[in-house]
């Protein structure tokens, strides 16, 4: 496991659907290393607080396995690393195999999985494809969120170490699966509400679910 690329970029304005939007979704490669810390890495920011950052989704990572998968449905697409927004482009972490509450050092940081992405249309901008969205969260390839809990300095080529996995948690895919059931397994989303280390917006969200479906 690995860091394929170290991606940041700040946020910008840019021209979509008549509308200046202001986001930071564009992400390029960086040269060298970069300080992860509590929110963000040096030298990458979020335009909307209200959705995109925050301690629970301080570093987007991306499995750089997606990128053939994607190059196969949108071809002729330039796909650098990066392009999905994420600051970790990494080798060897799948949704179906990494689970919420997993840790792993990278770099000198250690990360802890929080959530999957859900995109929002800012990746439709990135893309210039109104379809991308609804593509991306039916492909299970959305990648996940880490939160921070040892600041540290990463760089491309570092090594990726397992610290510790939680066996029992709900998975990625899991996760994203309830998110998109309409009739989502009851017993799953007791296990998922139940997860020590999903982030409280996805426990929330979750927990009104599960309430929602009675006894």
């Amino acid at each position: 496991m690995k860091v394929v690329s170290l991606n940041a970029g700040l946020p910008r304005t840019v021209l979509y659907k008549g509308h200046y939007v202001k986001t930071g979704i564009f992400k390029e490669p960086l040269p060298g290393a970069a300080r992860i810390r509590r929110h963000n890495l040096d030298g990458d920011a979020q335009a909307d607080l209200n959705v995109h950052g925050g301690a629970s989704k301080a570093v987007y990572a991306y499995p750089s396995e997606h990128y053939g998968f994607w190059k196969s449905e949108l071809p002729g697409m330039d796909l650098p690393w990066g392009m999905f927004g994420e600051n970790l482009t990494m080798e060897g972490l799948l949704e179906p195999d990494v689970r919420v509450g997993d840790r792993f050092r990278v770099g000198s940081a250690v990360l802890r999985v929080t959530e999957p992405r859900v995109p929002c249309a800012k990746l439709a901008l990135r893309f210039h494809r109104e379809d991308i969205v609804k593509r991306f969260l039916r492909s299970g390839r959305t990648g996940f969120y880490f939160a921070v809990e040892e600041e540290g300095d990463v760089c491309a080529g570092d090594a990726i170490e397992t610290v510790s996995r939680e066996p029992e948690a709900i998975s990625v895919i899991d996760l994203l699966g309830l998110y998109r059931s309409k009739d989502p397994d009851r017993e799953l989303l007791q296990r998922a509400v139940e997860t020590p280390g999903l982030s409280e917006t996805w426990r929330s969200g979750l927990r009104r679910r599960l309430e929602a479906m009675g006894s």
